[in-house]
């Protein structure tokens, strides 16, 4: 078991992610941080039909960049949330268990949340009840530069090994490993905490 890890909040996020939430009972997710760009805080990687898609949450512009993140709000100048599940529809309808976790999902991209963290939070307790895991995740309450915990914050989330398992668009493109939980959960459904629980991290 890892020592206290210490987690950004995250929109989606890779399947290394929630390997970590399922191994270690102790985890938290850092809500005073300033926000990060270009990372897993706001953005995802799911399987699209020409390979690698990704999906990034926009932020309102205004001061974001020096922003504790939890105060950190949502843009909507845009549809984004349509071109999200649009993408996500087209990636996956065809896999073996999207019309099973579709109906719990599709509110995410429907009904407007103001802030990201929160966002994120909730969609993230969905995604535990699917893959049928206790939530023990506790959020931060200040920001610490150093402490009893494991800093994964600005951890690159990448997976030295991972069992291969069926995707959709694997014949053409070959497996992609680490990709949204969403990857998982649609291919191989209720195995998926399984297969996380077995996941050999290397950290």
């Amino acid at each position: 078991m890892l020592n206290n890890p210490l987690l950004p909040t995250a929109y989606l996020a890779p399947i290394s992610y929630y390997a970590i939430f399922l191994q270690n009972a102790n985890c938290s997710i850092e809500l005073h941080e300033h926000f990060i760009k270009q990372s897993i805080r706001n953005r995802c990687d799911i399987y699209g039909a020409n390979g690698k898609l990704r999906l990034s949450i926009p932020k309102e512009r205004k001061g974001s960049s020096k922003r504790i993140i939890e105060k950190l709000k949502i843009c909507y100048k845009y549809d984004w949330q349509k071109q999200h599940w649009y993408a996500i529809e087209s990636a996956y309808n065809s896999s073996p268990f999207f019309e099973y976790y579709k109906d719990e999902l599709k509110p995410f991209f429907e009904e407007k949340e103001e802030y990201l963290v929160n966002f994120n939070s909730k969609l993230q307790n969905i995604i535990i009840s699917m893959l049928k895991e206790e939530n023990t995740i506790k959020n931060t309450t200040e920001y610490l530069h150093k402490g009893n915990f494991l800093d994964l914050r600005n951890y690159t989330w990448e997976l030295k090994k991972q069992k291969e398992y069926d995707q959709v668009f694997m014949e053409k493109k070959g497996f992609i490993s680490n990709l949204s939980i969403l990857d998982l959960l649609f291919n191989i459904g209720p195995e998926s905490a399984d297969y996380l629980h077995n996941i050999d991290l290397v950290i």
